[in-house]
């Protein structure tokens, strides 16, 4: 994963520090020394996460997460305060004027890591949901940033998954005052109380009596509607070699017992605040795309809204020297499912292939049907590993479960898949396209079924 980190501190060992950890990972490091410095930094490049010292002369840390906060051009940047302050109610000022984390000096290195690297996927997604808003033109992407500070975090749904009845009804009780809030004791029950319900935000317990608390997290995040819902882990000390396997794995938060209670409220804020406000990016983006650019049989953008899309972000990739891959997708002896079943038959099999496709990428990656039963998706930040893992995934999901076509009527579906990755500057969407097609050819040509790479 890699991503531009600027560190904003005033005192040069603490910034030098930083930079060694977050380049040792392979982080782009920009630095500051003071607070107009950092929101100028942010108004003038591209910085995908802020790690910002509080005690800073002139213009503390609180007020610089303030004011980037409040422009439409940086609210989007995942800030990461770093103090030596521990007290509770500088956690929860840090939260409410906006930061996206808090840690205390001296910095624990798993934590630090654990932390950016969980902000950092956060700032992709919003990314690629800005980027599909550009693209579509005409959306008003600055009125969906400037809900943002008019969203109510109060009257939040959200379920409290702990074995201990004693210390949920406490939790319970700390929220129920804005909230409504609900309680399971049964941690197997998970997956059947989140179906059908609205819930905005999950408490699990790390300590669940005997049972895996990441299971319950992992089952919740199958499932298609809470495949975004926020979670938040309630964690000892001793739990924390599980809270960053967890936070790797994509659980949003945590909070360490004892709980504090105004810590618990702000934290359960920024959640709420951050959920509605991707649900309400999402639907702008949805509600305002043109007609134009979608295909009216599967839902998936088509190959104009493509074209153009592709250019917008390689162009991004190249000037942020990130990785990128394209992946064409071929379903295999298409023609003879119209000729035999026919094209009622043939549609059905689109679109449930578009389904299956959908399910199998990731929330940044693009999908879009590039004619009759060719499609295409654009994977941003993705290398040969994550790409061939991804096209993988959809290769099996096709192939392993017949496509059900009505009558009781059951055919076995396979799709050949080409892979091309961004190779530099001197790559265009014309010719990454080209490679992506060379690499489905040859896919083809050699049995079908199957993922092939193309070199450059």
């Amino acid at each position: 994963m890699t991503a531009r980190v600027l560190i904003v501190d005033d005192i040069a060992t603490n910034v030098r520090l930083l930079e060694a950890r977050l380049s040792a990972e392979y982080f782009d490091v920009v630095t500051a020394t003071s607070g107009p410095a950092a929101l100028d930094i942010c108004a003038t490049s591209d910085v995908d996460i802020v790690l910002l010292d509080v005690m800073m002369p002139d213009m503390d840390g609180f007020e610089v997460c303030r004011r980037l906060k409040a422009s439409p051009k940086t609210h989007h940047i995942p800030v990461l305060m770093i103090t030596a302050l521990d007290q509770p109610s500088d956690r929860v000022l840090g939260l409410e004027v906006g930061a996206d984390d808090f840690l205390t000096k001296p910095v624990d290195d798993v934590q630090l890591m654990a932390r950016v690297k969980s902000l950092v996927r956060l700032k992709a997604l919003t990314d690629e949901l800005r980027a599909r808003a550009t693209t579509g033109q005409q959306i008003a992407i600055e009125d969906a940033i400037r809900a943002m500070d008019e969203i109510d975090t109060k009257g939040g749904s959200m379920l409290i998954i702990d074995t201990d009845q004693r210390h949920a009804d406490r939790i319970k009780n700390h929220l129920s005052g804005q909230h409504k809030v609900d309680i399971l004791v049964h941690p197997a029950d998970a997956v059947f109380q989140v179906t059908g319900a609205q819930y905005e935000l999950v408490l699990v317990s790390m300590a669940l009596e005997d049972f895996d608390p990441l299971r319950v997290c992992s089952q919740i995040r199958t499932l298609e509607h809470t495949r975004t819902l926020p979670i938040i882990l309630m964690a000892d000390e001793a739990d924390r070699p599980q809270v960053v396997r967890a936070l790797d794995l994509g659980i949003n938060d945590f909070i360490s017992r004892p709980i504090e209670r105004n810590e618990l409220a702000a934290r359960v804020s920024t959640q709420i605040r951050r959920h509605r406000y991707a649900v309400e990016l999402r639907e702008s983006v949805n509600n305002t795309m043109a007609m134009a650019v979608t295909d009216d049989l599967t839902g998936l953008y088509n190959r104009r809204y493509f074209d153009r899309h592709i250019s917008l972000m390689l162009g991004k990739a190249q000037q942020q020297d990130r990785d990128m891959a394209v992946m064409m997708l071929d379903i295999d002896h298409f023609k003879q499912v119209n000729d035999s079943h026919g094209h009622d038959a043939g549609d059905i099999v689109l679109r449930e292939f578009s389904q299956r496709m959908q399910r199998n990428i990731r929330g940044v990656d693009l999908a879009c049907r590039f004619g009759g039963e060719e499609f295409v998706v654009l994977m941003p930040d993705t290398d040969v590993r994550q790409a061939e893992s991804v096209a993988e995934r959809v290769r099996v999901a096709v192939a392993e479960t017949p496509f059900d076509i009505g009558s009781g009527k059951k055919l076995t579906v396979t799709v050949s898949l080409g892979v091309a990755l961004n190779e530099g500057a001197a790559d265009s969407p014309e010719s990454l396209m080209k490679r992506a097609d060379v690499a489905l050819y040859r896919a083809k040509r050699e049995g079908r079924n199957r993922v092939v790479f193309d070199a450059a």
